[in-house]
């Protein structure tokens, strides 16, 4: 049985349509959704999305709700940002992906990335001045662009005006839900 706890909330998950991280998309829409929240899932296309395990086994595949070319950022209240090496790599380059951060960073909606999610970011400019965490190889990436990159399950920085929150990897998954439920609830 969902509770009612983030009813009246609006998540969009921004994804390609091959090679998310099955649990990092699967999990927290999963979560939401049992809490109340309304996800959209927006990919590239309006094909299936084909989510991988640990980057090489298939994983489940997922129906998307929107193309990003036809996300309004605006009617959203947090946007997730699922990883997966190739999923993460493919989707920094989507010029829709930039136009997606740049809204919720430039009106203080919440950001919350896993894994290569921060790639997104990274290729923004959106980490200069923040405290986050990914996976271990977005590290140099980080901290060139800015950041400051530290090694732990979940990281929420509340600065320049917009909260993120980050994640390492499916491991931290519980923290991270915790974090994306504290912010979506004002805790």
């Amino acid at each position: 049985m969902a509770t009612t706890g983030l009813g009246d909330r609006r998540i969009l998950a921004i994804v390609t349509n091959y090679g998310v991280e099955q649990d990092e998309l699967v999990v927290p829409v999963k979560h939401l959704r049992d809490k109340g929240a309304q996800v959209s899932v927006a990919a590239v296309s309006h094909e299936e999305i084909r989510t991988l395990v640990g980057d090489r086994d298939p994983g489940d595949t997922v129906r998307p709700d929107l193309t990003l070319a036809d996300v309004d950022p605006a009617a959203y209240d947090l946007l997730l940002v699922p990883g997966g090496t190739l999923n993460a790599d493919t989707l920094r380059l989507q010029d829709a992906t930039t136009r997606i951060v740049s809204s919720f960073a430039a009106s203080g909606r919440p950001v919350a990335a896993i894994c290569h999610g921060p790639w997104a970011l990274v290729e923004g400019g959106y980490v200069q001045g923040k405290t986050l965490t990914s996976y271990a190889s977005l590290k140099t990436d980080i901290t060139n662009a800015g950041g400051t990159w530290v090694d732990k399950s979940v990281v929420r920085d509340d600065g320049g005006g917009w909260p993120l929150i980050t994640s390492r990897t499916p491991d931290d998954l519980d923290d991270f839900l915790r974090e994306i439920d504290a912010v979506l609830t004002g805790s």
